[in-house]
């Protein structure tokens, strides 16, 4: 009988993320020739990108040897140095992954652990540059070359985009393998060891890294915080809906999905579990742990995608090695972090995406009976007291009903929590992304509302056709405000400059700490406890369940 902890991992392997684009960044706007090519050294070699009249961009450039054979589930291992002048003007290859119907990007390749680099032209940089590193979202899909950076290199940064091990070679675990479920943050830290060696070599400051992310990308850097492994890797954060002090709800992700505690952390016995359950039918079960493991490894890779589900249920990170010593979340509630400034937030209608993509937008309505059910599910005796305080008639439909309960139960919950636990130690700049028409870069073919979902806001930052082709020039504008804000936060560790909305830290001691409000017709504060009805929740939480600086709040009108 598996453990519950297995059981909620191999249930996940029923929902996706999706937090990638449907399609890799179109080609450098101003043209190139063979004379525009730029050559750097790094320390395995020299590589050659293409300058173009605004950036230099390098691409697929390995941060650490192949994750093959035997080094499948190992530690990321050095590069052999190469001879000669290694071709860097155009992306590598996507880490194994399998296609789904709004990411048609699958990969059968092991030797993918690559970075990009975009270098700002000289006359919009200093030297040397501030860097950013971007690690993207989602733990099944994906890849670093998908976002395009040139836009945070408009304002003069150094930008490095990652790949990592994705989904079962990312967060696999097996009884006695070492460091189980910690393959990606592995591979994460690497390339940021990369960095801290090789950047100056394009113009950026080894001495001035922000890591940022979203969505699982923004869970990792939570890790990162929290893992001996990365200290001194970065000096400033960026979490972008980010999971990582959040739980789940029962059914929340899906009918058929059981609570549990942390949305992101697994138990390293957990992983094993998992791992042995789940390839039990490939043939290597049976044997003793290192036989077993030599078995799964010497597997194609086509086979272990071919187990159901396998991809998405390592999506969590292991924690109880020397990568995560201890719960992450317990670590930041606590203070256990570096004191370096943050950014964190989130968006307004976070979990519409997750209802929306299994219900109404691919033509299957989430009905008044479902809502009923799906309260049932998630709060038990308590299901009457959320029905009163969500009731379905306040809502367009059943779908935005449930979704906001969850944004707010959930999400919501979670990154106030983190603002919370990161403020009362270090400069916090907390903000929630409140357009509620970024348009929707997914193909999804049903109608419906998504509001300010969950990572709508990352084509506001990154270039990205298929959304910005319908901005209006108040998104536009509201595009700029955030990349602005992005930019000037990793130059100096504040948002705030001259020109901009000024945007005040994130203080728990204040009766209402100031989250700033980013949507096209207002930026400024929000009092973000009230609007997600937080002091609601924590009063139906047991106690202890939720920070004791929650204010009392009340019932938020629905606009």
């Amino acid at each position: 009988m598996a453990v519950k902890g297995t059981a909620v991992i191999a249930a996940l392997a029923s929902t996706a993320f999706l937090m990638v684009y449907a399609h890799a960044p179109d080609p450098p706007r101003a043209p190139v020739s063979a004379s525009a090519a730029a050559t750097v050294r790094t320390d395995t070699g020299l590589v050659r990108g293409l300058r173009t009249a605004t950036h230099t961009l390098f691409r697929g450039i390995p941060y650490a040897g192949p994750p093959e054979g035997a080094y499948r589930w190992a530690a990321p291992r050095p590069v052999q140095p190469w001879k000669g002048v290694r071709d860097a003007t155009k992306p590598g290859p996507l880490c194994a992954q399998v296609a789904s119907p709004y990411a048609g990007v699958p990969s059968l390749e092991e030797d993918c652990l690559v970075l990009n680099v975009t270098v700002p032209s000289p006359a919009a940089a200093e030297r040397p540059a501030p860097v950013l590193v971007w690690i993207h979202g989602d733990g099944s899909v994906g890849g670093g070359s998908l976002f395009d950076a040139r836009r945070l290199a408009d304002r003069g940064l150094v930008v490095v985009t990652v790949n990592y091990r994705l989904g079962v070679f990312g967060g696999f675990g097996y009884p006695g393998l070492e460091r189980s479920g910690t393959f990606a943050l592995q591979d994460q830290q690497a390339a940021l060891d990369w960095v801290r060696r090789n950047v100056g070599a394009f113009g950026g400051d080894p001495g001035n890294v922000t890591v940022a992310g979203s969505s699982f990308g923004a869970a990792a850097i939570s890790g990162h915080l929290t893992s001996p492994g990365a200290r001194g890797l970065f000096h400033r954060a960026v979490l972008a809906s980010g999971e990582g002090m959040m739980d789940m709800l029962a059914g929340a992700m899906g009918e058929g999905v059981p609570a549990y505690p942390y949305y992101t952390w697994r138990t390293e016995q957990e992983v094993r579990d998992a791992g042995a359950e789940m390839t039990s039918s490939l043939g290597c079960a049976g044997r003793d742990a290192e036989r077993a493991l030599r078995c799964l490894r010497a597997l194609p890779v086509e086979e272990l995608l071919a187990v159901p589900g396998i991809m998405n249920a390592f999506q969590a990170f292991a924690y109880g090695s020397e990568v995560l010593p201890e719960l992450p979340e317990k670590a930041l509630e606590e203070g256990r972090f570096p004191r370096i400034p943050l950014m964190s937030g989130g968006t307004r209608d976070e979990h519409r995406l997750f209802v929306g993509m299994a219900h109404d937008a691919v033509g299957s309505p989430f009905t008044a009976d479902q809502y009923e059910r799906a309260l049932a599910t998630a709060f038990g005796h308590r299901a009457d007291t959320v029905k009163a305080q969500y009731p379905a008639g306040d809502f367009p439909s059943p779908a935005l009903a449930w979704a906001t309960v969850v944004t707010d139960r959930m999400w919501a919950r979670g990154t106030y929590a983190q603002a919370v636990a990161f403020g009362r130690h270090t400069p916090t700049y907390a903000y929630e992304f409140a357009d509620r028409d970024a348009p929707m870069y997914l193909p999804f073919p049903g109608g419906f509302d998504f509001g300010a979902y969950h990572a709508g806001d990352t084509p506001y930052v990154f270039e990205d056709p298929g959304a910005q082709e319908h901005f209006t020039q108040a998104q536009v504008r509201l595009s700029d405000i955030i990349t602005d804000h992005w930019a000037h936060f990793a130059r100096t560790g504040t948002p705030n400059r001259p020109g901009l909305p000024p945007w005040p830290r994130f203080d728990p001691a204040r009766a209402v700490p100031h989250t700033q409000y980013l949507a096209p017709d207002s930026t400024g504060p929000v009092d973000y406890a009230l609007e997600h009805r937080l002091g609601f929740w924590h009063r139906l939480a047991e106690p202890g369940a939720f920070p004791p600086s929650v204010p009392a709040g009340g019932k938020e009108p629905i606009s």
